[in-house]
């Protein structure tokens, strides 16, 4: 750099101050600095078992490299924007050694593999933030087990349900996300130090031993996309924008279901807000700014995209740009995760608000057909029939339950007594017993099966 003659002995003339304001990155880079450490100390004990360095300069490095971790966790460490960025000022702050530790390695490299370190590591605290949001829906969704309510298509009431199934649903997306984030961090697996700028290096590196003491798989196959490579970060930002519409259809289920209208739901206190105008509103905020906050991991995603679609092999300074919106998309899933799994757990279900709205909408009509089906009649008649009931209902005011056995049966001569029953959202619930469904020794299957999920990633307890 311009403001490091030992970087810029080519240039005659300081970098402009503003051109060096625009460049610097130290900024918002500085957050890999701990990952930068990492490699670093690899790096340095590679070195010196190929005989780069000798056993003294790795030992004064590996200590300057683990007192300089102490300080910046500490958040002591004096970051300097001329230095540009987090490279520079951890390798300034070596002093001479520093200088040897970059043998046989760019900042190109380096970056490449701090922000694989920093993803998977991201896949990881995001996973678990998934599994903690997942495991408060199957606490409340094993409380629930007997708590039925509609089940809704374009929000229109369907079927009876069980509340236990119906929670279980958003275990079984959350399921899906985090396997992304496992999928994620598997493939991102290796290890792009000893790529060098984009043609590797001179230097007999032992790129085997650093990936191994990182902790990769293994090393990257080929310098030149190592290096230019940003794949990775565009699968996790798409599997963090897949999440956060996850959580933002969930929100708006909290929003509706909390409304006078529906009623399903109360959240507590500590997770709604007033009005500054109205003093009886209690509004669902916090599902509302989780419900918002989708718009800016989906742009954080397609901020990346963006970046890396015109450009050519290897690394360009573009590349610079792929941080800020990988850093804003992790923690806003992350917040969004953790106030989500705080309100899934707080929250008050109202049980006979959502059992009474059983008797409205005629959520058994489908029973009604089913049960001509099992006396022989063609699924598409019956469901004519079980139409024709509804509309029949509609004219008298009343709900399927209502009309007498006479009327049935000058709609269809098959019906007898027994029809009423199934009527029962109890008994409809019940006879859906496949696998996947809501009878109850089904959704209790799946509870055991999420819960036992979820205990495997957790481990054991200590």
């Amino acid at each position: 750099m311009a403001t490091d003659k030992a970087w810029g002995g080519r240039f005659s003339a300081e970098l402009d101050a503003g051109a060096a304001r625009f460049l610097e990155s130290v900024s918002f880079d500085k957050r890999l600095a701990d990952e930068d450490l990492r490699g670093s100390l690899a790096h340095a004990e590679m070195l010196g078992s190929i005989g780069v360095l000798s056993p003294e300069e790795v030992r004064a490095l590996t200590e300057g490299l683990s007192a300089l971790r102490d300080t910046v966790r500490a958040g002591d460490f004096p970051w300097d924007p001329a230095r540009e960025d987090v490279h520079m000022n951890l390798e300034a702050a070596l002093g001479p050694a520093g200088q040897r530790l970059h043998t046989g390695r760019s900042r190109n490299d380096q970056v490449a593999t701090d922000l694989r370190l920093w993803a998977r590591g991201a896949c990881a605290s995001v996973g678990a933030l998934v599994d903690r949001l997942a495991l408060a829906l199957v606490d409340r969704a094993e409380g629930e087990i007997d708590t039925l309510l509609p089940a809704y298509t374009h929000v229109q009431r369907a079927q009876p349900n069980r509340l236990a199934h119906h929670l279980l649903a958003w275990v079984e997306m959350l399921e899906r996300d985090r396997g992304r984030l496992d999928d994620c961090s598997r493939r991102l697996n290796e290890c792009p130090l000893g790529s060098g700028a984009v043609c590797a290096t001179t230097f007999p590196l032992d790129r085997e031993r650093t990936a191994r003491a990182l902790g990769f798989l293994r090393p990257t196959r080929n310098s030149v996309d190592a290096t230019a490579d940003r794949d990775f970060l565009v699968e996790l930002l798409a599997a963090l924008a897949i999440t956060a519409t996850h959580l933002s259809r969930l929100a708006e289920e909290l929003v509706w279901w909390s409304t006078q209208e529906f009623g399903f739901v109360e959240l507590a206190d500590a997770h709604a807000t007033g009005s500054s105008m109205m003093p009886q509103k209690k509004n669902p905020d916090v599902a509302e700014v989780v419900r918002a906050k989708v718009g800016r991991v989906v742009g954080d995603l397609v901020a990346l995209l963006v970046v890396l679609k015109g450009l050519p092999l290897g690394y360009n300074r573009d590349l610079q740009e792929d941080k800020a919106p990988c850093f804003d998309a992790v923690d806003t899933v992350s917040a969004s995760l953790a106030v989500l799994a705080d309100t899934i757990t707080h929250l008050r279900f109202d049980r006979p608000r959502m059992r009474a709205a059983l008797g409205h909408g005629f959520v058994t009509a489908t029973e009604v057909a089913d049960w001509l089906v099992t006396r022989g009649v063609a699924f598409r008649e019956a469901h004519g029939v079980a139409g024709r009931l509804v509309a029949l209902c509609l004219a008298r005011g009343v709900e399927l339950s209502g009309l007498p056995l006479d009327a049935w049966r000058e709609v269809h001569p098959a019906f007898t007594e027994d029809v009423f029953r199934a009527l029962d959202p109890e008994v409809a619930v019940e006879r859906r017993d496949v696998f996947g469904g809501p009878a109850r020794r089904r959704v209790l299957e799946a509870l055991a099966d999420a819960r036992a999920r979820l205990d495997a990633r957790r481990g054991p307890t200590p």
